[in-house]
């Protein structure tokens, strides 16, 4: 997935240090739960405030496992509630379609254009077998602003915050 591609799926019109949150979840959503997940996510930041004011927000499920929600506090800031709101409407999900979306030992990699999940634990295994390498892409679900989340969400297993967490061997 390429910058170019993310671009496209995700709003104009927001500041570059928009917040963001990803939650990802423990299973892809099959289409018809995709479209349930999204209505309900449009319900929600459509009515999203703090302390009364409209947030400018935005969230969607994005490649079916992932909720992507977008804060720009150019004119609103979210507060502590307003951010708890939409935390309450991810855990409400969750209950709903029976997945977790706060299992941050799970990774998710692209491996053959499709979301590949591995527990923690398995990843240095993985690529000690040769299944992922350095250059296998991985949602890096840290990021934090609009910008990082176009710039950062896909990098190489290089670049992410895991490279520092397993060893990488040598390409033969």
């Amino acid at each position: 997935m390429e910058t170019m591609e993310l671009k496209g799926l995700i709003p104009q019109g927001f500041a570059d240090n928009a917040r963001v949150w990803i939650y990802q979840s423990s299973r892809a959503f099959i289409e018809k739960e995709e479209r349930e997940v999204n209505e309900q996510l449009y319900q929600f930041y459509t009515q999203w405030q703090a302390h009364g004011a409209p947030v400018k927000g935005w969230a969607k499920l994005l490649f079916r496992q992932f909720i992507v929600i977008l804060a720009d506090e150019t004119d609103v800031e979210v507060s502590g509630c307003s951010t708890d709101s939409s935390v309450r409407v991810v855990k409400s999900l969750e209950r709903q379609y029976d997945v977790n979306f706060f299992d941050r030992m799970m990774i998710t990699f692209l491996v053959k254009n499709k979301s590949e999940m591995l527990p923690f634990s398995q990843v240095q295994y993985a690529l000690d077998k040769g299944y992922i390498n350095k250059d296998t892409l991985i949602f890096n679900n840290v990021v934090t602003t609009k910008q990082e989340l176009l710039e950062k969400w896909l990098v190489p297993l290089s670049e992410s915050w895991l490279a520092s967490k397993v060893s990488i061997p040598e390409m033969q």
